[in-house]
């Protein structure tokens, strides 16, 4: 199998996967790509669609606020918070969850936010992407409070 297993400073585990395989004997190297490499192309590709408002289903923050407090335990970023990776040898599978803005035409969306992905995933890392699946979790609706600092107030 082409899987390394390394650590990181805090002594947890990754998996890191060969993106390439030498050709004949005469490699000069090769090439690991580790899974949330390719976890964070996917969510920075994903959120540059627009309607997208966020990444990541009520639960997927959850779960992420309460690892953040265990010690030893590593967080998702924020660039991957919300989104899943099978990486092989030579391909890619992605499994993003979303919040799409209200209005948003989420067949649409959906499309645009695979092809944003595959075409991050493949320029960057040479992987085949086989799937690309996205799950809506929620609506984010104009009236959710959720206004950056400069919003006016509802009430003076």
């Amino acid at each position: 199998m082409a899987d390394t297993n390394t650590h990181n400073s805090a002594g947890v585990g990754t998996v890191q996967r060969r993106a390439d395989a030498p050709a004949g004997g005469d490699s000069q190297g090769r090439t690991v790509i580790a899974d949330h490499v390719v976890a964070k192309i996917s969510g920075m590709a994903a959120r540059e669609v627009r309607g997208v408002h966020r990444m990541g289903g009520n639960t997927a923050r959850a779960f992420d606020a309460v690892r953040e407090r265990i010690p030893g335990s590593t967080s998702t970023s924020a660039a991957d918070r919300g989104v899943a990776v099978e990486v092989g040898e030579r391909q890619a599978a992605v499994d993003i969850n979303l919040v799409v803005e209200y209005g948003a035409v989420i067949p649409d969306l959906a499309g645009e936010v695979r092809r944003n992905v595959v075409s991050a995933v493949e320029r960057m890392t040479g992987l085949e992407v086989t799937e690309v699946n996205v799950a809506i979790d929620d609506i984010h609706l104009p009236d959710d409070g959720e206004d950056g600092p400069g919003a006016e107030p509802r009430v003076r």
